[in-house]
């Protein structure tokens, strides 16, 4: 496997958009990143620490120490009806991670809002075994959500004809898509009949937004126009018919993407498995195999740990469409020992519904937490996805090592109980 580059300078300075990206990653430094406190550490003078030193390498997270000013209720029409105020989902930092992607390059704090006991920390723990490791390799390799109208007509000859007449026209519905937005693009059509019904699959690329609202609007104009034209007039038809996918698990991101395909990568040498779960590659292998086998029997769409971990964590502290973590755990990882007695070690998302513009990536927190990735705004969606896949990694390094050393419940037993004198049980 190459080795791993990264950019010189760690996060710091004024700029709220570092770690900056390059396009070609320099050497890796001899020195590790600079870490923050334990994580384990909960004491208030722990905290005030943490944000110091984050304030000190030039982040601004005044909302998320609660000192900022309240968002104005007017400026939430459109996210929420019934306004009253705030959930208040605690949110951490762990990290530095050391990232060499093709869009993200550099060590990142990364922001999780979970009230999960011992998640964090077994981020850290990951995180630090990565930066020991050289660091992670990340690849977004694809960007394309779907949405899935259906045409009902009265015979299935009309069906055959009107399905083999749509794709003739794909240009010009191309003009359609284009002409509504400055970034929704349609990409493909995809036809499928079912007896009297054709379900169509519009793929669209949509910038650096999330974009679910805007392929509705795009395939609603489509299909307006579509209907003007058809040599076969359906007696029904529907906006969406499921077949997208849309906030469900399922294996049709496989063959491409749905939202962004991101990867990530680590090569764990024999002596870091060892230092860091007192274990070896090939018990790690053997646990994740019998894992994979379990998966298999529940009829696990995909093949992951624990990805739903990370992603809900990051979505929240990031102002994602959190409802997306269903799609996102359709992911494959793989725990491979290799020659010698290092492990290979990798997690494949091809179905991350994520943005840096729209939906919920306009409030204050989520602002932060974002710029805290150096992924605010247009252009820094590949690079939110890439860091994505760097964390749900470092989840899955974190169970497989847990379970391949006989540490996973002991491990959540106690960084996950509550002290039973302010009235908590077990988390």
């Amino acid at each position: 496997m190459p080795k791993v580059t990264e950019p010189k300078e760690l996060p710091g300075g004024s700029d709220p958009e570092v770690p900056r990206e390059r396009a070609a990653p320099a050497p890796v430094p001899s020195a590790l990143p600079r870490r923050l406190p334990a994580t384990t550490d909960a004491s208030r003078e722990a905290m005030l620490t943490r944000q110091q030193r984050l304030r000190d390498d030039g982040y601004d997270i005044e909302q998320i120490a609660g000192r900022g000013r309240e968002i104005e209720p007017e400026r939430l029409a459109g996210s929420i009806e019934g306004f009253v105020g705030f959930a208040r989902v605690p949110l951490g930092v762990a990290g530095p991670v050391r990232i060499a992607g093709a869009a993200a390059a550099g060590d990142f704090f990364v922001p999780l809002a979970t009230s999960e006991g011992t998640l964090i920390a077994s981020f850290q723990h990951a995180f630090n075994a990565i930066n020991r490791c050289g660091g992670a390799r990340a690849l977004c390799s694809r960007e394309q959500v779907g949405r899935a109208p259906c045409f009902e007509f009265e015979s299935l000859a009309q069906a055959g004809e009107f399905a083999r007449w749509l794709p003739t026209r794909l240009p010009a519905f191309k003009e359609t898509a284009a002409a509504g937005s400055r970034h929704c693009r349609l990409l493909e059509a995809h036809t499928s009949v079912v007896g009297n019904t054709v379900y169509v699959v519009l793929e669209f690329a949509t910038g650096d937004a999330a974009g679910q609202n805007m392929v509705t609007k795009a395939a609603e104009a489509v299909c307006q126009r579509l209907l003007t034209e058809t040599p076969v007039s359906p007696r029904s038809w529907l906006i969406e018919s499921m077949l997208s996918g849309d906030k469900r698990a399922t294996a049709q991101p496989f063959r491409a993407a749905r939202g962004r395909n991101a990867s990530a990568e680590v090569l764990l040498p024999a002596k870091q498995i060892e230092r860091y779960w007192r274990t070896d590659a090939n018990s790690m292998a053997r646990a994740w195999h019998q894992a994979v086998n379990g998966a298999a029997q529940a009829g696990t769409i995909g093949l992951q740990g624990n990805v739903a971990n990370a992603i809900a964590a990051l979505f929240i502290a990031c102002g994602q469409d959190a409802a997306c973590v269903v799609e996102a755990t359709t992911a494959l990882t793989r725990v491979e020992s290799l020659p010698g007695g290092d492990a290979y070690v990798s997690v494949t998302l091809p179905n991350l519904i994520v943005g840096t513009v729209g939906g919920g990536t306009y409030l204050p927190t989520a602002q932060e937490c974002l710029a805290m990735l150096g992924c605010v705004g247009e252009g820094k969606a590949s690079k939110f996805a890439e860091i994505c896949a760097v964390v749900a990694l470092a989840g899955e390094l974190a169970i497989t090592g847990a379970m391949a050393s006989g540490n996973f419940a002991s491990a959540h037993a106690a960084g996950g109980r509550r002290a039973q004198s302010d009235g908590g049980g077990p988390a």
